[in-house]
C-alpha cells in the first residue's frame, strides 16, 4: 500500500536520502538530515511516497507569497525513483501537491526544472503545465 506523508522526524527524513540524491548527486548522507531541518526552519516541506518500506516519489516544496503570483506552492524538489517511473507515483505526488496548495489558499503551483530533464519536461506538459518563463542564475563566489 502506498501513501504521501510529511517527513518530520529525522528517521523519516533519513529514508528520503536514496531517492532525493537521484535528483541532488551531489548531496552527502551525513548532511542531509541537517540541511533538511535547516530548511525546514525556514517553511520547507518534504512529502515522501512509500511502497512498502521504500520511498518510491518525494517533494520539496514552500508555501509562499510573491506579487507575480500572490499566494503559490514552490516545488524547490521533485522526484520519483528510477525504477519505479511510469508507475503513478509522479501523478500520485503532483495530485497530492496540488490538493495541499488548494487547501493552503494557494493559488498557483511553480517549479524550476533543469533544461536538461527532458524526461520531467514531458511529465510536466501531460500534466498542463506551462512553460512561463526562463529561470537566470549567476554564481557569486
Amino acid at each position: 500500500m502506498s501513501d504521501i506523508a510529511l517527513a518530520q522526524s529525522e528517521v523519516e527524513i533519513a529514508a528520503c536520502f536514496d531517492l532525493v540524491v537521484q535528483l541532488r548527486p551531489h548531496l552527502r548522507r551525513e548532511e542531509f538530515i541537517a540541511r533538511i531541518q535547516a530548511q525546514q526552519a525556514q517553511g520547507y516541506q518534504l512529502a515522501y511516497r512509500r511502497m512498502g518500506s521504500k520511498v518510491v516519489a518525494a517533494a520539496g516544496f514552500r508555501l509562499l507569497e510573491n506579487l507575480a503570483w500572490g499566494r503559490f506552492l514552490y516545488v524547490d524538489d521533485l522526484v520519483t525513483d528510477a525504477a519505479h517511473r511510469s508507475q503513478g507515483h509522479g501523478d500520485a505526488m503532483m495530485n497530492w501537491l496540488m490538493a495541499h496548495a488548494r487547501a493552503a489558499g494557494c493559488a498557483e503551483l511553480h517549479l524550476d526544472s533543469g533544461v536538461q530533464r527532458f524526461g520531467a519536461h514531458r511529465f510536466y506538459l501531460a500534466r498542463r503545465m506551462d512553460i512561463t518563463s526562463h529561470h537566470f542564475a549567476m554564481k557569486l563566489a
